[in-house]
C-alpha cells in the first residue's frame, strides 16, 4: 500500500550513491502524476477517487489554482455517525492553504521541514510555479540512501510502548476519536481469538467512500496484522514495508506479545537516532575521523544538521562551541547567542545544586550521564527533556569536548500522566477504580477513627441490568452506567467517594458520619435518584438498585471486611425484593457460609462420583416409537440426597465448575449410548444440554471432538441442545463455533424456543436441526387457544425451514393429540416417562 501515486522506484547503485550526497533534490524523486478535484466535489466521491488511485491525498483546484488539499488524515474529522457528513463538499474539509516546496529543495532539508511544520504532504512546484507532483514522508524514508545506518539500528530502539489496542466490539467512532486524540494514523484491533488487526487512515478514506456507518472495528479492520520481531533492524522493516506495500507493521516482543505499531514515520525517527549515535562515535574517535574521506566528513556534518534532537558541543571547559538547528528550534537560542557561554543558561531552577554535583561526579567517573531534566527555553517556558552528556577524549585520554544530545519529552510526560489516570480511574465513567477506592477508604477510616466518628461503605448493584445489555446492546448499557455515575456523584458530599468496581457494581464511602442513620438517608437519596427514568438514545430506561450498608467501626474496622459485609447486606436487599437498602447484620453471613459449603461439596461431587445421569425419552408422534434420549444431570449428595438441578446448576455456572461438569455429562452420555448400541439400539439419538459458560469456553469444540473420539460416539447420533441466549450476539465467533460443531457431524437443537429473544435471524443464520417448543406453551395447549396458535405457528415455521420440532412438557393424551394434528414431529414429557436412570430407561423394541 504506497503512500501516494508518487511512489519511488528502487534505486540502482549509482543513483543510491547520489542520494547520499547533498545534491539530491525533491525533483529527482517526485513523479508528475497528481490526483485533482474541484472544490464542490462530495467527500465520499473524493475518497472514492483516492482509494481507486491508491493515494493519500487529493489536490483541490479551482480555475487551475490549488486552493487546498484533502488527505487521509483529514478523514479523521468526519463524523461517521452522521450520514450527511459524506455529502459535504471537499472545500469544507480540506486543509488550506496548500504548502509547497520547490523541485530544487534538498532531501535533507525536506525532512527537516516535515518535522518542523508537522506536515505529511507538500505540493512540488518548479521555478515557474507549475505543479510537478506531491511528495510525502514515505518518499523521504524510501530515498534517504542511508541503508548502512538502518542495518545497524534494531527495531526495539524506536518502540514507544504506548500501544492501546481496541477490542473488536469497539465502534468506528471510538477508533476515529482515539486516532484523532493521540495523533495516530492507525489503531490496532484485538480480536477475542487472540489475533490482531489494523485500521488505518487509508481504511477510513475507503470507508468514507463507502459511506460506512458506525460499525464495530472488528468487521472493518484488516487482519491478520503483519508482524516482525523487535530484534529486526530498521532496514529490514523498511524493506518489508516497501515490498509488501504497506505502511505499518506490528512489533512482537520476545515472549510473542504485541509491543507496538511501527510506521514509515517511526523509521524516519529511527534514522534520526542513528544520526545522533554516529555523531557520538565521530566525537569519540575524532583523530580517526580527521583521516576519513571528505565524503564521510560531509555526511557527519549532515547528520548533525538534520538531526531532530538538539545537539550541543562544548570545549573541555564546558563553553559552547557548536549547536545544531534542532537546538535552536527546541530552546529558541541561535548559535550567536550561546557561543562561548556555559549551558547553565538553560537551567530551569527546578533542580538544586546537589543534582548538578551528582551529574558532574558521574560524568567525571564514567564519562557519560543520562537522565531527565527540566530546562528553560529563551521564552521562559519550562519543559522536560531527555538529556545524554558524553565526555569526549582524544587517543591519549585527554578530555577535549562534551557532547550533549537532548529531546523534548513533554508529550511523553502527558502520555504517562494519562496512563497513570487510567490506572486509578474507570475509563467509562471517570470514577475511581478499585485501586484508588482502597486508598480513599483507608484515609476515610483513619480520619473517622481520629475524630471518633463513624464511616460507612455502601455496596450498590443495579437490579437486572444484564437485561438491558442483552436486549439493547452494550453501547446503551455503557451510556446508562455513565448516567448512573453522574447521579451517584450528585447524591454525595464533596468529601465522599464513589467508585466503580466493574460491571454494574459501585461502592460509596461516606466519611465523618455522626449516626448510622445518615448512611441510610444517603442510600434513600440514591435509590430515589436512580429510579427516575433516564433517556438513553431513543430509549427511556428505568433502573432500580439494591444497596447494602456496613458501618465503621460497628460492623468492622477492616476495609476488606467492611466491603464484604456491605456486599452481604446488598444481597439481603435483593432477597427482600430489590429497590431497597439493608444494613449489615452478622446473621447475613449464614447465607454466605451455606453458599460456600455447597460450592465446596460441588467441587467434591465430580471427584467422588456423586453426579449421575437420568434419561427422558423423546417419542416420534407418528410411530409412537422412542427415537432419542435426553441426558439430564442429577447430584446424589451423601447427606442431602438427590439435589435438584435448579439448586446447583446456577452455582456451577457462577463458579466455572460447569465446564468440567459439562464435559463429564457429555462423556457419560456418550458412554451410556455405547452400551445401548452394544445392546442393539444403535438407532437411538442422544440429546445433551450445553450451558452458556461451556459454549463460551475456548476449548469447547476441542472437548466435543475429543469426547466423540474417546467414546466412539457416532457424531450423527449426538444432538447438542443450545439456548437462544447463547446465540443472541450473533458474533462471528458464535457462528464459527456452530460451524465447527457441524463439521464434527453433531446435530444442533434450539432449546426452550419461544421464551427468550426468539428471532428468525437465528434460524436463518445458524445451522440448527431442531426446535424444542418450551413447555410453557404446551402446558395449557388444550385450554388456551393462544398457546395452541403459538405452537402451531412455531411448527409451521420450523417445517418451512426444514427443521424438526420437539414439544417439551407433554403430560396428557389431549396435548399429544393437538400436537399431532398440527404436525409436530417429536414429543417429550411425563406422558411418556419421567427422567429415570439408565437401568429404568425403556429402550425401543
Amino acid at each position: 500500500m504506497n503512500d501516494t501515486v508518487v511512489y519511488a522506484e528502487p534505486a540502482d547503485d549509482a543513483v543510491l550513491g547520489a542520494l547520499v550526497s547533498s545534491e539530491v533534490t525533491v525533483g529527482q524523486i517526485v513523479r508528475g502524476s497528481i490526483l485533482e478535484c474541484a472544490p464542490d466535489l462530495a467527500l465520499d466521491e473524493a475518497a472514492r477517487r483516492m482509494s481507486m488511485a491508491r493515494v493519500s491525498s487529493i489536490l483541490v483546484v479551482e480555475d487551475d489554482v490549488p486552493v487546498g488539499i484533502w488527505t487521509e488524515r483529514d478523514a479523521l474529522a468526519i463524523d461517521f455517525d452522521r450520514p450527511d457528513s459524506f455529502n459535504r463538499p471537499v472545500r469544507d474539509a480540506m486543509s488550506a492553504p496548500v504548502r509547497t516546496v520547490t523541485c530544487d529543495l534538498g532531501l535533507q532539508e525536506l525532512a527537516v521541514r516535515f518535522r518542523d511544520e508537522h506536515m505529511r504532504h507538500y505540493l512540488v512546484v518548479d521555478a515557474h510555479g507549475r505543479r510537478c507532483g506531491i511528495v510525502t514522508q514515505t518518499d523521504v524514508v524510501l530515498n534517504q540512501g542511508i541503508e548502512h545506518y538502518l542495518k545497524l539500528r534494531k527495531l526495539d530502539s524506536i518502540i514507544k510502548g504506548s500501544l492501546q489496542p481496541l477490542p473488536e466490539s469497539a465502534l468506528l467512532g471510538e477508533a476515529v476519536r482515539q486516532m484523532r486524540r493521540a495523533g495516530q494514523d492507525a489503531v490496532v484491533v484485538a480480536y477475542d481469538d487472540g489475533e490482531y488487526g489494523i485500521l488505518t487512515e487509508r481504511d477510513l478514506t475507503r470507508l468514507v467512500a463507502e459511506r460506512a456507518g458506525n460499525r464495530p472495528v472488528g468487521v472493518l479492520a484488516s487482519r491478520p496484522l503483519l508482524t516482525v520481531s523487535e530484534d529486526a533492524s530498521l532496514y529490514h522493516v523498511r524493506c518489508m514495508l516497501s515490498d509488501r506495500r504497506v505502511r505499518h507493521v506490528g512489533v512482537l516482543c520476545r515472549d510473542g506479545s504485541l509491543a507496538d505499531l511501527v510506521s514509515f514515520a517511526d523509521i524516519l525517527s529511527g534514522m534520526e537516532l542513528a544520526y545522533v549515535h554516529e555523531l557520538q562515535h565521530a566525537l569519540r574517535e575524532r583523530d580517526q575521523a580527521l583521516n576519513a574521506s571528505q565524503r564521510n566528513l560531509h555526511l557527519a556534518e549532515k547528520v548533525i544538521e538534520s538531526s531532530l534532537e538538539g545537539i550541543l558541543i562544548t570545549d573541555d571547559k564546558a563553553r559552547i562551541i557548536s549547536v545544531n538547528p534542532a537546538f535552536t528550534r527546541l530552546t529558541g537560542y541561535r548559535l550567536e547567542e550561546v557561543i562561548g557561554r556555559n549551558p547553565s543558561l538553560l537551567n530551569s531552577g527546578r533542580q538544586g545544586p546537589e543534582f548538578y554535583r551528582e551529574m558532574w561526579m558521574q560524568l567525571s567517573a564514567e564519562g557519560q550521564w543520562q537522565g531527565e531534566i527540566w530546562n528553560r527555553r529563551k521564552s521562559g517556558e519550562l519543559y522536560p527533556e531527555l538529556l545524554t552528556i558524553t565526555a569526549i577524549k582524544d587517543r591519549d585520554g585527554r578530555l577535549t569536548n562534551y557532547a550533549a544530545v537532548f529531546s523534548d519529552i513533554s508529550q511523553q510526560k502527558e502520555n504517562e500522566a494519562h496512563i497513570r489516570h487510567l490506572a486509578y480511574f474507570d475509563p467509562l465513567t471517570g470514577l475511581p477504580n478499585r485501586r484508588l477506592l482502597e486508598d480513599r477508604l483507608q484515609v476515610a477510616l483513619a480520619h473517622a477513627h481520629r475524630n471518633r466518628n463513624r464511616a460507612a461503605v455502601l455496596f450498590i448493584d443495579l437490579d437486572r441490568f444484564k437485561r438491558i445489555n442483552d436486549s439493547l446492546g452494550h453501547e446503551v448499557g455503557d451510556k446508562l452506567l455513565t448516567e448512573v455515575a453522574r447521579r451517584l456523584r450528585a447524591c454525595l458530599r464533596e468529601d465522599d467517594t464513589v467508585a466503580r468496581m466493574g460491571g454494574d457494581e459501585f461502592i460509596v464511602v461516606l466519611s465523618d458520619l455522626a449516626d448510622p442513620d445518615d448512611a441510610a438517608h444517603t442510600a434513600t437519596r440514591i435509590i430515589e435518584s436512580l429510579r427516575r427514568p433516564a433517556q438513553v438514545d431513543a430509549h427511556e430506561l428505568t433502573v432500580t438498585t439494591s444497596i447494602g450498608i456496613s458501618i465503621f467501626p460497628d460492623d468492622s474496622r477492616e476495609p476488606v471486611a467492611l466491603i464484604k459485609n456491605a456486599d452481604t447486606a446488598m444481597y439481603r436487599a435483593k432477597d427482600e425484593g430489590r429497590n431497597a437498602f439493608q444494613l449489615y447484620q452478622p446473621a447475613m453471613n449464614a447465607r454466605s457460609v451455606e453458599h460456600l459449603a455447597l460450592e465446596s461439596a460441588l467441587h467434591r461431587a465430580l471427584a467422588h462420583d456423586e453426579l449421575v445421569l437420568f434419561f427422558q425419552p423423546l417419542v416420534d408422534i407418528g410411530t409412537q416409537r422412542t427415537v432419542a434420549a435426553e441426558a439430564l444431570l442429577r447430584w446424589r449428595h451423601p447427606d442431602l440426597g438427590l439435589v435438584p438441578p435448579a439448586d446447583f446448576i446456577p452455582l456451577a455456572e457462577e463458579t466455572g465448575l460447569i465446564v468440567p461438569i459439562g464435559e463429564w455429562v457429555l462423556r457419560a452420555a456418550c458412554l451410556q449410548h455405547a452400551q445401548w448400541r452394544a445392546a442393539g439400539h444403535g438407532e437411538l439419538r442422544m440429546m445433551v444440554n450445553i450451558s452458556a459458560r461451556q459454549f463460551r469456553d475456548k476449548g469447547f469444540t476441542d472437548t466435543v471432538a475429543r469426547v466423540i473420539a474417546d467414546t466412539g460416539m457416532p457424531a450423527a447420533l449426538l444432538t447438542l441442545e443450545l439456548t437462544e441466549t447463547m446465540l443472541m450476539d450473533g458474533s462471528e465467533r458464535t457462528i464459527g463455533i456452530l460451524q465447527r460443531l457441524r463439521m464434527l457431524g453433531v446435530r444442533l437443537a434450539l432449546d426452550d424456543f419461544g421464551t427468550g429473544y426468539s428471532s428468525l435471524a437465528y434460524l436463518k443464520r445458524f445451522p440448527i436441526d431442531e426446535l424444542k417448543i418450551d413447555r410453557l406453551f404446551i402446558r395449557d395447549i388444550e385450554r388456551n387457544d393462544n398457546d395452541a396458535a403459538i405452537a402451531e405457528a412455531i411448527i409451521k415455521l420450523a417445517h418451512s425451514l426444514g427443521l424438526r420440532v420437539v414439544a417439551e412438557g407433554v403430560e396428557s393424551a389431549a396435548q399429544l393429540d393437538i400436537l399431532a394434528r398440527h404436525g409436530c414431529d417429536i414429543a417429550q414429557g411425563f406422558h411418556f416417562s419421567k427422567p429415570v436412570d439408565a437401568a429404568q430407561f425403556t429402550l425401543p423394541t
